[in-house]
């Protein structure tokens, strides 16, 4: 028998045509396949359990603080609608961090949108059974999956939230990434009419998997799931750090066609701009933008100030009022991760990769990004 998300699934126009072979597959073996992709894409949320999640997952959050920003947005926006919340992408721990905040503040948790790679062993139960997330195939160009996505993400906004990743998956380099158009075109297909779209940023003091980010993007492989949590789980000794999680205006879909490539193309890239305007500027990565190969503390806050001073003018999101702020407030951090050493009065890089990493999260905020000749 199917179930009722199912069945409006196979019910929806453009999997209708699919099945009447639209792109040249039909019959009994396309409605397999699609049901075959259903099956892997469902996905259910147990609010109560969901609520009391934080508390197995206590090792890891305890070292996290996290800090919402600009929640009365986000609480205005359940009110009246249904809210479809994009967010730049920096570490899994998003996926907890994100919700929680939301949790915290007593706002109704979205579905969330997560890479196909999370959901083996323990980890994808929690997700498929709890979180309530649904597993990506991200770089797919099979037609019958990407319909089906679509149909199934449009059927779940009728009555739930959603939450996803424009970008796709994590920047290895630490700048935002171009974003893509599928999740996004999939929220616009469900048609809702009071829907509306809230840019959503996460930053951190420091990210857990850093140097595994900043090796990969070097050795541009991407290692499996398995092997990059047990490096996490290594790198997770001794780290603290705050996450500030920024809600910004929410952007109307009104007069957007969701039948228009240009016009969901333009709403992806003005939800970009609008996440990169709240990103929180933290102290680790002012002083990761301003760091040479050897540099004084003195000459090392006069080079953080003026980045503070660009920030400022461009309406940045900051977290430092100064440059000596910065500077007192992210070298400990950077020290203590390995990053950078503070040695005979003066501070020189440990690790240029993971430091660029930190630099690049300015890069969207400054006209002229730094050349990072650390």
């Amino acid at each position: 028998m199917l179930d009722e998300i199912t069945r409006a699934v196979l019910s929806r126009e453009e999997v209708a045509r699919y099945l009447q072979g639209t792109h040249g597959e039909s019959g009994m073996a396309a409605r397999e396949r699609i049901e075959g992709y259903l099956e892997e894409l469902c996905t259910t949320q147990r609010y109560s359990i969901y609520r009391a999640l934080k508390h197995p997952l206590y090792p890891i959050l305890r070292k996290i603080e996290r800090l919402g920003e600009n929640v009365d947005i986000a609480k205005a926006a359940t009110r009246t609608g249904r809210v479809v919340y994009a967010s730049n992408h920096k570490s899994h721990t998003d996926y907890l961090v994100e919700p929680l905040v939301l949790d915290d503040n007593g706002i109704r948790p979205p579905i969330i949108a997560a890479g196909i790679n999370l959901f083996g062993g323990p980890l994808g139960l929690i997700h498929r059974h709890v979180t309530g997330a649904i597993p990506i195939r991200r770089n797919t160009k099979d037609p019958v999956y990407l319909i089906t996505l679509k149909a199934y993400v449009a059927e779940l906004l009728r009555k739930h939230d959603f939450f996803f990743y424009p970008e796709g998956g994590r920047s290895y380099s630490g700048e935002m990434k171009n974003p893509k158009t599928g999740l996004m075109h999939a929220a616009l297909q469900a048609e809702h009419p009071h829907l509306v779209i809230v840019p959503t940023a996460v930053a951190y003091d420091l990210v857990l998997e850093d140097h595994v980010l900043a090796r990969q993007r070097v050795k541009r492989t991407q290692r499996a799931f398995s092997r990059e949590l047990a490096e996490m789980v290594r790198y997770a000794v001794g780290y603290r750090s705050r996450a500030f999680v920024t809600f910004g205006k929410p952007i109307s879909v009104d007069g957007i066609d969701p039948h228009s490539r240009r016009h969901v193309l333009d709403l992806t890239h003005a939800t970009m701009k609008a996440i990169g305007r709240v990103v929180k500027v933290l102290p680790t990565a002012v002083v990761a933008s301003a760091m040479r190969p050897s540099i004084t503390r003195r000459a090392l806050i006069d080079r953080a100030e003026t980045i503070v001073d660009t920030l400022r003018a461009c309406g940045a999101n900051l977290g430092v009022a100064s440059g000596a702020q910065a500077v007192d407030a992210g070298v400990e951090p950077l020290e203590s991760r390995g990053i950078i050493v503070v040695e005979r009065g003066r501070i020189r890089v440990r690790d240029r990769n993971v430091l660029r990493y930190y630099a690049h999260t300015l890069d969207h905020l400054l006209e002229s990004p730094s050349p990072h000749t650390h």
